[in-house]
């Protein structure tokens, strides 16, 4: 259903509410989630009107980045998956990939207003950041940079999906944006792995390599959420979707990138606790502590472990129901590994280190708390609303004979 622009409020409403009657699952989405990002909204507004910024985090002194820090990285880290995998399609030309790629922009753009309202509202005072970020000018800060990329990136996405609903996939430069939000997502990405990768004061973030594993978990992320929403739209039944898209989900090409991109995270995660057990570095006690959560074996073992496994069996890879199993336990598992990553590099006072006999608890506050289901909330009302004003499953026509082939084969 391809989107009409209305010519009044009240024709907007009524069609909106004329199409949300289709779906039922989509309705109940719509309602439940607009239904928690008021009452959300409501809460955190008010704590920030009578108590300011102490609202957050006010029984946890010395983690100063706690829930509402981690669910602004879960989110911006899972648009810029959703854009790189968008990119196999839009950019590198694997054509089997079409008919999610107009549902990856799409999702990419709700996640990312979704981290950003997180985020401004973490802030404690939102409207400043529009003239203290670029009239700053703090170059030589990897969070300026970050918001500069992830701007860009944002504003690139939009202009993608309005070629996209113009039916324009392939001109030179609908290509040229399509490379341009590639490079500017990897920019961003990237950046926000430098800004905790830089911070030598916090040894268990400190280091290249965060860099890459953002990327790297974030298209991760991407995958299990393109998967999961793919099957949310047609109400979790393969028969509904149109060829070219249950071609590819019963394909094994899917499920394979999907068990190498949990393997290569796994693998990260694996061997960087490893390193941090062995080292005697201080500041690095956060990795026992880590290892003896029982968050940390929930997310590695069931959330990983297990749909690594479920992804490469014969048998499962290919069923509907485990592919949605593994999408919904992978993306559970990296929203305990984002608050897990936020929150242990914080757990040993700084310049304290074995000098502390244990490391710092931390508990969200309510506003932490509140602050996650406005997140929430804003990516599944705002992904409700593109799923029933946009054909989402569109793609290319002239390619989609090809893009089948591709993808049984």
């Amino acid at each position: 259903m391809n989107f009409i622009y209305p010519k009044t409020v009240n024709e907007a409403i009524s069609g909106a509410l004329k199409m949300f009657g289709e779906n039922h699952v989509t309705a109940t989405i719509w309602k439940a989630s607009v239904a928690m990002l008021a009452a959300s909204l409501a809460f955190v507004f008010y704590m920030l009107f009578t108590e300011g910024h102490a609202s957050f985090n006010t029984s946890s002194d010395g983690v100063n980045w706690g829930s509402a820090i981690a669910t602004y990285v879960y989110f911006a880290l899972i648009s810029s998956g959703l854009t790189i995998i968008a990119s196999l399609a839009t950019v590198f030309g694997f054509k089997q990939f079409y008919p999610v790629a107009k549902r990856c922009i799409w999702l990419a753009i709700v996640t990312l207003i979704a981290g950003f309202a997180v985020l401004a509202l973490e802030l404690g005072h939102p409207f400043r950041m529009l003239w203290a970020v670029p009239f700053g000018m703090q170059i030589y800060s990897p969070m300026f940079w970050m918001g500069v990329f992830y701007t860009i990136d944002l504003v690139l996405l939009l202009v993608k999906f309005y070629l996209m609903w113009k039916e324009d996939w392939d001109s030179p430069f609908s290509h040229f944006i399509g490379i341009a939000g590639f490079i500017a997502v990897v920019l961003a990405s990237g950046m926000l792995g430098l800004l905790f990768g830089s911070m030598a004061m916090r040894p268990m973030w400190f280091g290249s390599a965060t860099s890459v594993f953002f990327i790297l978990s974030g298209v991760l992320s991407g995958a299990a959420a393109i998967v999961f929403s793919v099957y949310l739209a047609y109400g979790f039944d393969t028969k509904n979707m149109p060829e070219q898209l249950r071609s590819l989900t019963l394909g094994d090409q899917l499920p394979k990138v999907f068990a190498t991109l949990i393997g290569i995270v796994l693998v990260f995660l694996l061997t960087r606790i490893w390193v941090g057990l062995w080292s005697n570095l201080d500041g690095m006690e956060g990795f026992v502590a880590l290892l003896n959560t029982p968050w940390f074996h929930l997310e590695v073992w069931v959330c990983l472990a297990l749909p690594f496994l479920m992804m490469l069996s014969p048998s499962m890879q290919m069923v509907p129901k485990w592919q949605v199993t593994a999408s919904i336990l992978v993306l559970a598992g990296m929203f305990i590994e984002r608050l897990q990553f936020i929150v242990a590099g914080q757990n040993v006072p700084m310049f304290k280190g074995t000098w502390m006999n244990s490391v710092t608890p931390y508990t969200p506050s309510l506003a932490e708390s509140a602050l996650v289901v406005v997140g929430i909330s804003t990516a599944l009302a705002l992904y409700a609303l593109g799923e029933r004003l946009s054909n989402l499953s569109a793609a290319p026509k002239e390619s989609m004979a090809t893009a089948g082939q591709l993808a049984r084969g």
